[in-house]
């Protein structure tokens, strides 16, 4: 069966039955299924207009959920949101950014999501509605794994915020086999607030690295240490201490040891990066 509501209320009134999968971009939907065929009931998102568009605020910026990477690349955006566009730039083909949603990018679930350590970086929340109410969840709980969010069945991703409590440039930096179209072996995002003083010293950093965990990571004891750094010195104060609640695997795209050493130079890249934003 195939239902494609209007409203969010007949989504969640639908998703209420069982064997209920949900349909968006259909980026990941349909390569899924391999050679099967589609089974039990699909549910279409895409006529739901509470669930697209981009709402910029004093306090937040709200994502609707079926959102595409495309609307987030031509988006006004605070410079703190650069980090994310340009990840949107790497999501596949420019076919895939026309499709693909940034909610479907979150409940793939994928250690090589490109959005996670950008929306992480941002200190980002999930918000999910179902039958019981709505309940929003910040993104480093709502991923648990590999594959793995905590969406109970019922619920759907109708937003993603991003409370504005971080202002400045920011950077995205991802390693891959190649240039185009690649799964990372390892990427950053990073973004830095400096003293509105205009003393040249880091206030705030945020730093996530995906790709070298089955969840993208925070790094909080760098950001900490950068607190007080001089701007034109942030790349220099990475050490490998600072990655080591990251654990990379052995796979064909690289070994543990190779996206342990490339985060750190990508982090120590990507601050350098931003950094270079405060320059007139």
């Amino acid at each position: 069966m195939y239902l494609r509501p209007r409203t969010l209320r007949d989504a969640v009134e639908a998703l209420a039955a069982p064997e209920v999968g949900i349909l968006a971009g259909g980026t990941d939907f349909y390569p899924a299924l391999g050679e099967r065929r589609v089974s039990g009931t699909v549910l279409d998102l895409t006529a739901i207009p509470e669930l697209r568009g981009i709402e910029t605020g004093p306090e937040r910026i709200r994502i609707g959920a079926a959102t595409t990477w495309t609307e987030v690349i031509r988006a006004p955006l605070p410079r703190a949101v650069d980090a994310l566009k340009a990840a949107a730039r790497e999501v596949g083909s420019v076919q895939i950014q026309n499709r693909a949603t940034v909610a479907g990018n979150l409940c793939n679930a994928s250690p090589a999501a490109d959005g996670v350590p950008p929306l992480l970086a941002l200190d980002a929340e999930v918000e999910l509605l179902s039958a019981r109410g709505e309940r929003r969840v910040p993104l480093a709980s709502f991923i648990t794994g590999n594959r793995k969010t905590v969406r109970e069945a019922g619920e759907i991703v109708t937003a993603i915020l991003l409370p504005r409590t971080i202002e400045g440039p920011s950077a995205f930096l991802k390693l891959g086999a190649r240039r185009y179209l690649v799964i990372s072996i390892a990427m950053v995002a990073a973004i830095l607030e400096a003293d509105p003083s205009g003393s040249g010293r880091v206030v705030q950093a945020r730093i996530a690295v995906g790709s070298c965990s089955p969840v993208a990571k925070r790094l909080t004891q760098l950001e900490g240490e950068l607190v007080g750094a001089k701007l034109d010195a942030v790349g220099a104060r990475v050490e490998p201490r600072h990655l080591d609640m990251l654990s990379p695997i052995d796979d064909l795209r690289g070994t543990a040891a190779y996206r342990r050493d490339a985060a750190r130079t990508l982090v120590a890249r990507a601050l350098q990066a931003a950094a270079s934003g405060f320059q007139p």
